[in-house]
């Protein structure tokens, strides 16, 4: 399921995870596309690397993994996510209790885009 990689190559059915914590520290591990978030926040914490034991959790459920910005669902796959095989993905591991609301900030976004998109025409400066 995980292993920790350094010079190796990447098999071509499986993704390299280069990690980053809050810290800057970071560290690459092998999963599957069939792994989910939850699958690789108790992966890592269950081998969680030497270099990072100043930064140790108490339990797996708090690892967050955030993509492009937003923090993965437990139950969401690499697969599903459209990564290619035999690539580098980079994501963030934060501790993190509870999710964000799931629409909070994208809801903000398209409520700015709305207004800022029915004024923009109509609006002078003075």
């Amino acid at each position: 399921m995980t292993t920790s990689i350094r010079s190796m190559s990447i098999p071509s059915d499986k993704i390299n995870l280069r990690l980053i914590l809050v810290s800057g520290k970071t560290k690459e591990f092998i999963f599957s596309l069939n792994d989910s978030a939850g699958d690789i926040a108790q992966a890592i914490f269950d081998n969680w690397p030497e270099d990072w034991a100043d930064e140790a959790v108490e339990k797996a459920e708090i690892l967050r993994l955030i993509y492009q910005g937003r923090f993965l669902h437990s139950n969401v796959t690499l697969g599903a996510l459209g990564l290619v095989p035999a690539r580098t993905t980079v994501m963030h591991l934060v501790p993190r209790e509870t999710l964000p609301e799931p629409n909070s900030q994208d809801q903000r976004q398209k409520s700015k885009g709305a207004s800022s998109s029915c004024c923009s025409a109509a609006c002078t400066i003075l």
